[in-house]
């Protein structure tokens, strides 16, 4: 049976921080900061919705987390600026690395599909928009739960719909949280460190490999 790869997708395969140039031009030198408290509150938000059971679509927190931000750095944005924004969402860049790491991984004939707390239209418009849509062969989203990943069910659905076992799966994230929940699950976890700054949590819980990007990503892997 061929390996399946469960790609996260924002922050992984999708910069979050695409928005920085918009961003820029709106608040200037705020912009960095303003753009790490927004993605920080999206995904707090997606952790609060779901262990309150209270679930809204990611979309929601997402614009939930820019009005934080909005109020966190005094910087008052009109509504016609948050909707640039929030559009500027739906087509955020993939990293340079990625369309190269992901072309490498297909032609070693792993399964490939994005798996994401975003809505399925919302993964797969953004996967166009960066070119990348071609080399997946679905995608899965958290939304058919209406709960949020590290929530168990949710690997267990992707399991479900991707054929595929924890023993033979592969959860490909830069996001530690995601990389726990499915290391817990059964799955093994290649946490992909953008930066040298990225701390992995002291948890008892660790990665089952570590890359740099996706092109490291094809050596580090264990068939």
């Amino acid at each position: 049976m061929a390996t399946t790869l469960a790609f996260d997708v924002y922050g992984t395969l999708i910069n979050t921080h695409g928005v920085l140039s918009l961003l820029e031009n709106m608040i200037g030198d705020k912009a960095q900061n303003f753009s790490n408290t927004w993605r920080e509150k999206q995904l707090e938000y997606s952790f609060r919705r779901g262990l309150m059971q209270n679930y809204v679509p990611f979309s929601v927190c997402t614009k939930q987390a820019l009005d934080y931000a909005c109020l966190a750095h005094k910087t008052p944005l009109s509504d016609d600026q948050k909707q640039q924004l929030l559009e500027q969402y739906k087509i955020l860049p993939a990293f340079d690395d990625v369309k190269k790491g992901l072309e490498q991984l297909k032609a070693q004939n792993y399964r490939l599909f994005a798996f994401s707390n975003g809505a399925a239209d919302a993964v797969n418009t953004l996967l166009e928009t960066a070119g990348i849509s071609n080399y997946f062969e679905g995608v899965v989203s958290a939304d058919d739960m209406k709960t949020f990943k590290p929530n168990p069910g949710v690997y267990s659905h992707f399991l479900r719909e991707a054929n595929s076992t924890g023993a033979n799966t592969w959860l490909i994230s830069s996001n530690p949280f995601d990389i726990t929940g499915a290391i817990s699950h059964g799955m093994r976890g290649a946490w992909i460190k953008r930066s040298e700054d990225s701390i992995f949590d002291p948890w008892e819980i660790q990665p089952t490999t570590t890359a740099t990007d996706l092109v490291d990503l094809k050596a580090k892997l264990i068939s």
